[in-house]
């Protein structure tokens, strides 16, 4: 596949690295020398410095045998055009753009996007989908992760083992034994900053991170077999305004009403915008780090705190103060990778990555095949992919311990009808079945060719 890459930021860099290690085209288009270089010399992609939304640099990058065109500028209106000219001029197929300011997207304007106006087929929001990960986050308050596949079926969990973790030391194949009724199938460990692939003789440690796919009806018990029985929030300190607190309190006030939110933001122009557009949330203005402010937001009474400045030094000092000060759970955008593993040895227990959360996003739609959605793990972990079984796919058919499947590939369930299957040795998967799997990042490629559609099919 074709694809070209309008920036070659943080998110564009990452998808490039993504699509090239699966031996896709890709040609990476930037005005900025020293971020194509870099991007050149440390993946195998092709660099082009120019605009991205100009035609004759889009002519450069072979726009006309694209199959794809992913725009991830800094600017709004360059990924708009590029995607409109990438239509107009060369009918590339499939548009991508990143839109970040909110008066794009909002519902009055539904028609922007059309393909009479402006023909963007997928436009990505970072902070619509981050502010919905850290919603998703303040669901389950033991996890530091959770995302739901499947139409909610199924959810893929992450927790921490702390030392009084009931399941320390144990076996992984002796959980089926613990826990029988428990559909349960753990996917990964982090320990120590590496990725480990569980295998059945593996066992986890305190300080472990661990994922685990399990039904969604069980979620409490699982969460409680690993010693996380925590209730969810009912006092919620939201630091900083911007887009993402800001859309973060209006899901909050929508979804969770009896949740009792405030908003601390530094500029007094931003703060009253957003106290005038929220009803039930209170807003204070004033510096997340001043001990007066926090004390007002009465921090120590609140149960989770979620730090959401554009500054990631300020998101993790404002984290670890209000620890200090009595909040029992702090949430942490950061937007830089380097700080991800220091920081929950620190005290801050979930960090959300807007990068990630955005590659992940725009993944699911580059994927070929039967596959539904796609969620990058960590950086260089793997990826947890739900796609559906086709009857000419090699999973089909036969036992899991018969199917020879590719090294780095685990099956976390299985959704049949709407039951789910936890999968085992004698399990068989059926055309039709959607299938959850943990890919690591160099087996992705072989999944995607296991849920493809084969030509002598037709």
């Amino acid at each position: 596949m074709k694809v070209i890459i309008g920036g070659a930021g943080q998110v564009g860099y990452n998808i490039a690295r993504h699509l090239a290690l699966e031996n896709n085209d890709v040609t990476v288009i930037d005005q900025s020398p020293d971020l194509i270089r870099r991007v050149s010399d440390s993946l195998d992609v092709q660099g082009l410095v120019g605009h991205a939304s100009r035609p004759d640099i889009l002519e450069k990058a072979a726009a006309g045998d694209a199959d794809m065109i992913i725009a991830v500028t800094y600017a709004d209106e360059v990924n708009m055009v590029a995607c409109q000219v990438a239509h107009s001029l060369f009918d590339v197929p499939t548009k991508i753009a990143r839109v970040r300011h909110q008066s794009y997207l909002s519902p009055l304007w539904a028609n922007l996007f059309s393909r009479d106006h402006l023909p963007i087929d997928v436009i990505i929001s970072p902070e619509i989908e981050v502010a919905r990960a850290v919603t998703r986050r303040l669901e389950v308050p033991g996890a530091f992760e959770m995302i739901p596949l499947v139409d909610d079926k199924v959810k893929l969990l992450g927790v921490r083992c702390e030392t009084g973790c009931p399941v320390l030391h144990t076996p992984l194949r002796q959980l089926a034994q613990l826990f029988p009724d428990l559909n349960i199938v753990i996917v990964g460990i982090l320990r120590e900053g590496k990725a480990i692939m569980p295998a059945p003789d593996d066992y986890m440690l305190a300080g472990d991170e661990v994922y685990f796919v399990v039904d969604s009806r069980m979620m409490n018990r699982a969460l409680a077999a690993f010693g996380h029985e925590e209730q969810e929030a009912r006092r919620l300190l939201i630091l900083g305004g911007g887009n993402i607190g800001h859309f973060l309190a209006q899901e909050i006030e929508r979804e969770h009403s009896w949740v009792n939110t405030k908003v601390i933001e530094g500029n007094k122009e931003r703060a009253q915008l957003v106290a005038g557009t929220l009803e039930d949330t209170v807003v204070l203005h004033g510096d997340v780090l001043d001990p007066e402010i926090l004390e007002e937001a009465n921090v120590q009474q609140t149960e989770t705190v979620v730090a959401v400045t554009n500054d990631d030094e300020t998101n993790i000092l404002a984290s670890l103060l209000a620890k200090r000060y009595g909040t029992k759970r702090a949430i942490t955008l950061l937007n830089k990778s380097t700080y991800e593993s220091l920081v929950s040895s620190l005290g801050v227990d979930v960090v959300v990555s807007p990068r990630n959360i955005t590659v992940s996003t725009i993944l699911q739609h580059v994927r070929r095949g039967r596959i539904h959605s796609v969620h990058t793990l960590r950086e260089g972990f793997g990826e947890l992919i739900e796609a559906e079984a086709l009857e000419t796919s090699s999973l089909v058919g036969a036992p899991l311990k018969d199917v020879n499947l590719p090294n780095g590939v685990l099956v976390g369930a299985i959704v049949r009808n709407g039951d789910v299957i936890s999968p085992r040795g004698n399990t068989v998967i059926q055309a039709k079945d959607r299938v959850v799997l943990f890919a690591t990042s160099d087996a992705v490629r072989k999944v995607e060719k296991l849920f493809s559609v084969q030509l002598e099919y037709f």
